[in-house]
């Protein structure tokens, strides 16, 4: 590996390319080299913007020795070939979120990633925030005791937004390019659970259009189980003009509450005092600040995904989300739409 890192994007479709590149461009260490859009005129945007080369072939990308990594930020149906394509030219692999839409393409991925020996990790950025760093640091220390109940409340307005529904990225609203909001966005929470929890053994859930019909579904609530006995609720919409996402864990030990974790509380005005994170202990009779600053943006939440990235390449470290949490965050989300689609439980692992 040479000092700097040289990075290709594939496709910047998804919007979270451009958080990352803006980040990745102040990086001392790595080099934006080229890029490829199957959309010319955004790919050539793109290039001029952060200096890169652009082609409209994936090869010229893929065996240019410059080259040692690749982000893969295309519409979601086409992660499994782009990743295939960048194993098999031996390139280190940043996979935006969702993974895939079936558990097939996820297998086939892991397997094209694991035969060419190359690193991947998938864009999970909840993993890399210092709130949600602070919870896992918390129960995995055994402040929180044996956990009940942990409520992940997972929302964004974009439904609402005019730009997103008929703008570039309205891609993200044909089912056969993304399957439906829930899976796009919900799967950043199913990692989060799985993150904190492990794997569940069952799901019940309720997923559909509640007040839009613009997309496949706008709304799902999910209720994982798991073999110690919690439970795990996840609430995700994407029709919430505002809401505080807040993540509770509630144990026999201890309570944990983290709020602000929404794109009003980090874009607009905060009420006076806020706290971003709080424990409450048992015994005690008053709540624990944990001192955890709100970030300026929600954009600074996506932005940490780069620097991990990077990290695990250039010092020869384990990506922090791998093939196999990819595949898990995939199969819960999955598994939630079968049992909102036949009205019962579903018990993991699935079967087809």
């Amino acid at each position: 590996m040479t000092t700097k890192l040289g990075l290709g994007v594939i496709s910047f479709a998804h919007g979270h390319a451009n958080l990352y590149c803006d980040r990745l461009a102040t990086f001392a260490d790595v080099e934006l080299v080229a890029c490829w859009d199957d959309d010319e005129e955004r790919g050539k945007a793109a290039a001029a913007k952060y200096a890169m080369r652009y082609s409209p072939h994936l090869e010229d990308l893929l065996d240019d020795p410059a080259v040692h990594a690749v982000i893969v930020t295309c519409e979601t149906n086409r992660h499994a070939e782009m990743v295939l394509a960048a194993a098999a030219a031996g390139k280190h692999i940043l996979c935006q979120k969702p993974m895939a839409l079936t558990l097939a393409e996820c297998d086939r991925m892991i397997q094209a990633v694991e035969a060419a020996g190359v690193k991947f990790m998938m864009a999970y950025q909840m993993r890399h925030d210092p709130s949600n760093q602070r919870i896992k640091a918390l129960i995995d220390s055994g402040a929180v005791g044996r956990i009940s109940l942990v409520r992940r409340r997972h929302c964004i307005p974009v439904l609402f937004n005019e730009g997103f529904v008929n703008g570039p990225t309205r891609w993200h609203l044909d089912p056969h390019k993304n399957m439906g909001m829930f899976m796009d966005d919900a799967s950043h929470a199913t990692d989060f659970l799985h993150w904190l929890l492990g794997c569940p053994i069952s799901v019940m859930a309720e997923i559909d259009n509640t007040i839009t019909d613009v997309a496949p579904d706008d709304t799902g609530v999910a209720i994982y189980r798991y073999a110690s006995g919690a439970m795990a609720e996840l609430v995700n919409s994407s029709v919430t003009l505002a809401g505080e996402n807040t993540t509770e864990v509630y144990g026999d030990q201890g309570v944990i509450i983290q709020n602000h974790d929404d794109l009003v509380s980090t874009n607009g005005p905060l009420p006076p005092h806020p706290i971003a994170l709080k424990f409450f202990a048992r015994g005690d009779n008053h709540w624990q600040d944990q001192g955890i600053a709100i970030p300026t943006s929600h954009a600074e939440r996506i932005a940490a995904v780069p620097r991990a990235f990077v990290d695990c390449i250039l010092h020869d470290q384990p990506p922090p989300t791998t093939t196999y949490d990819g595949r898990v965050s995939v199969e819960m989300v999955l598994g939630a739409y079968r049992s909102a689609r036949e009205g019962r439980r579903i018990h993991f692992p699935l079967v087809a």
